[in-house]
């Protein structure tokens, strides 16, 4: 990478210390996603490197995955695909695949950003209480009625509870045994943020001991590997980090991160500069 000015990166690249100093001349790495735990932000600035990412542009895309997977996982449309195709179903039965209703429900949202704020607006087609937990509150969720509450109280009460933080180290296993004993058993867990927001081999523990009814996940702890157990799980619906794959969106995030990265090479700010202190370091 030597002698380059700029670098693209995936989410899949990382970009640390080593990276950086092999790129040692570089101006900018543009990274195409919202999320950027894979850049080592604080070298970068060190050595006055900017950092960009694309968000927004992939935010109702990525809503719509969360509520596929609470679909998804609440009706047991996989395991129920799986049966068909087994040739397993032999005639409609009273018991068979008993799933959850979701219309009605209360869903816990666990970061209440962009995404967060988009997946309680579709909730409220379904006629859902709403809870949500953050930092802060948030006038646009709350202006759909939804409620901020502790992250306990959300655990203990919500029939869905999904996640939308980043991945930083507060928030690191966020979701760990405690917090899934704290759970309804009848409850799902969704996460289409980080992977390392759960605790994965203590949702494999939930999930195989019946503590959680479920859980649909597209991201996982240490991709492209899944914990021990968590394959085996039936009452799991498991994606491969697609909650942002449609063609158009992949499409803006292109257009977004080249944007970035072109303004920087023209000595501008960028668009979306995640570590702007670099201007003035």
């Amino acid at each position: 990478m030597s002698g380059r000015d700029g670098v693209l990166c995936l989410l899949t690249d990382v970009v640390d210390e080593p990276v950086l100093e092999a790129a040692r001349g570089a101006r900018v790495f543009a990274n195409y996603a919202v999320g950027y735990n894979n850049v080592d932000v604080v070298a970068a600035t060190k050595r006055g490197i900017m950092v960009t990412n694309t968000p927004g542009v992939l935010t109702e895309t990525t809503a719509d995955m969360a509520w596929a997977l609470i679909m998804a996982t609440a009706r047991r449309i996989v395991e129920g695909d799986t049966l068909v195709r087994a040739g397993e179903f032999h005639g409609w039965g009273p018991m068979m695949l008993l799933g959850m209703d979701v219309f009605g429900g209360t869903l816990g949202i666990v970061g209440a950003g962009r995404i967060g704020c988009a997946v309680a607006r579709r909730a409220q087609g379904f006629g859902m209480k709403v809870l949500y937990t953050d930092s802060a509150p948030n006038p646009e969720i709350s202006s759909l009625n939804a409620k901020r509450v502790d992250l306990d109280e959300l655990l203990r009460v919500s029939d869905i509870v999904t996640l939308h933080v980043p991945l930083l180290e507060e928030t690191h296993h966020l979701i760990g045994r405690r917090e899934l004993a704290l759970m309804k058993k009848s409850a799902i867990l969704v996460n289409t943020s980080r992977g390392p927001v759960v605790d994965e081999r203590a949702l494999v523990e939930a999930l195989k001991s019946g503590s959680i009814a479920g859980a649909g996940l597209d991201v996982y702890e240490d991709e492209p590997q899944l914990a021990p157990g968590l394959a085996d799980c039936r009452n799991t619906v498991l994606t491969p980090h697609t909650a942002s794959a449609t063609i158009a969106t992949r499409n803006k995030m292109a257009v977004m991160a080249a944007t970035n990265l072109l303004a920087a090479l023209h000595g501008e700010k960028p668009p979306n500069l995640v570590n702007p202190e670099v201007l003035t370091s």
